[in-house]
């Protein structure tokens, strides 16, 4: 991509009316593709045999790591009824980053566009999550609580943190993708390929943020539908043994 280019959403491929073929789509398909070709490698060697193959390995260590982190964010809750979505989201941005190795390969989330659907999956997913547990009601409750003036800013309080999401991605990944191509333009040698290796730590990195603030969201929105426990009614002391 040229660097006097800001997003990879001006450079267009393909154009047919008001369809527009920019890199954006088009790398978000590699990304998918590379998953979906890396899952179908892993998937079909499953076993549960003792002799397990390295990438089974390397993706159960992964889930493991991406349960205890909800479980512990959650407050115990049940991590297998999260990590479908988070794991998601935190495989496409590790992905999307990692192959920035590549020549020639612009980074979807680079694209506002990109890290605008993911925020606001990640923005659906809070109510979505809450009232599969505890009902609409409970959920549209907290929007009033404790005064029905605060509606207004909890809907603001929402939005934000979505706009945040999305902002906070898209320029990390913008900007370490202008300044590695700044860089391979002026000192074609070293220096970018070091840039390169700390771009792909920064990329996971990025990734594990966008997840974990996803999830803390999401249990967010679990915590303000969940109703008080009522005391547990003491033993009467009245009562006594008759022998």
């Amino acid at each position: 991509m040229d660097v006097s280019q800001l997003t990879p959403d001006e450079v267009v491929y393909w154009e047919w009316g008001f369809f527009k073929l920019n890199a954006t789509i088009v790398f978000t398909w590699v990304v998918m593709g590379v998953m979906l070709m890396v899952a179908h490698l892993i998937a079909r060697r499953l076993t549960a045999s003792t002799d397990v193959p390295r990438g089974q390995n390397v993706l159960e260590v992964i889930l493991e790591y991406m349960s205890d982190e909800i479980e512990e964010i959650s407050g115990g809750d049940r991590p297998g009824r999260y990590l479908p979505f988070i794991g998601t989201i935190f495989l496409f941005i590790a992905v999307a980053n990692l192959l920035t190795i590549v020549p020639g390969y612009v980074p979807p989330t680079a694209s506002l566009s990109t890290t605008a659907a993911l925020a606001g999956a990640a923005f659906l997913a809070v109510p979505a999550y809450a009232i599969l547990r505890d009902g609409l009601r409970p959920y549209l409750r907290n929007y009033i609580e404790p005064t029905p003036i605060m509606l207004p800013f909890n809907l603001l309080a929402d939005l934000s943190r979505t706009v945040a999401l999305a902002v906070r991605l898209f320029g990390n990944a913008m900007s370490g993708a202008k300044i590695a191509a700044i860089l391979i333009a002026v000192i074609p040698f070293l220096f970018p390929v070091l840039f390169k290796a700390l771009g792909l730590l920064t990329g996971f990195v990025q990734a594990y943020i966008f997840a974990v603030l996803a999830m803390v969201y999401i249990a967010s929105g679990m915590s303000v539908t969940e109703k008080p426990r009522g005391r547990a009614r003491p033993h009467d002391r009245s009562e006594r043994r008759i022998d």
